[in-house]
């Protein structure tokens, strides 16, 4: 049963989600007036571009024969889903995102851009930090820096994504796709450019 459990989380918080995540969860607690028109449509579109095209691209690049599963085992496996997700990323901030209009937005995604392009360099190099912890962490970062940023109380918020964080580190660990030098890595992958990059807006 835990077994089923900790398999489950990496799927559940799955590092495609998370951009995604952190869009709905600016909306939801922006305290900015931003039309309800504006607002689905870059939810739409970022969906879209971060979500259902990546799937798309995972099916192509595996008729290809260039991944085998979902799961992106190997270093080599990752190399081309990474640089893919940069061009996405890229296209994200350059034709969704102002840094005008949604300035904390903008930078949450040039911080995803720095720690996917990291990620790549470390799989070029033979070193498969976890995607997984790179994403949920750098989310959490963004959340902890939105609370302080817009003076908001969240920490029923931050305690789940603690939560969460944990959990993901258990699973991945569990499952024995990682290891904890792998994990300890993506986490200061993910954190570390969202820090860096709020002095831009906070």
């Amino acid at each position: 049963m835990i077994d089923r459990i900790l398999k489950s989380i990496s799927y559940i918080f799955h590092p495609l989600i998370m951009p995604l995540l952190g869009v709905l969860f600016y909306f939801y607690i922006s305290p900015r007036f931003i039309t309800e028109e504006v607002m689905h449509a870059k939810i739409i579109s970022i969906a879209i571009l971060t979500l259902i095209l990546p799937i798309l691209i995972f099916f192509l690049l595996k008729t290809l024969g260039k991944v085998e599963s979902i799961y992106l085992k190997t270093t080599n496996e990752r190399i081309y889903p990474l640089a893919l997700q940069c061009v996405i990323i890229l296209l994200v901030l350059v034709r969704i995102l102002s840094q005008s209009d949604l300035i904390e937005l903008y930078f949450f995604f040039v911080g995803i851009l720095i720690s996917t392009m990291a990620c790549l360099l470390l799989a070029v190099l033979r070193f498969k930090a976890s995607i997984h912890i790179i994403s949920v962490s750098g989310l959490f970062m963004f959340f902890i820096i939105l609370s302080i940023h817009f003076s908001i109380n969240i920490v029923g918020i931050l305690a789940l994504m603690s939560i969460i964080t944990g959990a993901v580190a258990t699973s991945r660990l569990h499952t024995k796709a990682h290891n904890t030098k792998e994990l300890v890595m993506g986490f200061f992958i993910g954190v570390i450019p969202q820090l860096i990059l709020v002095t831009y807006w906070l």
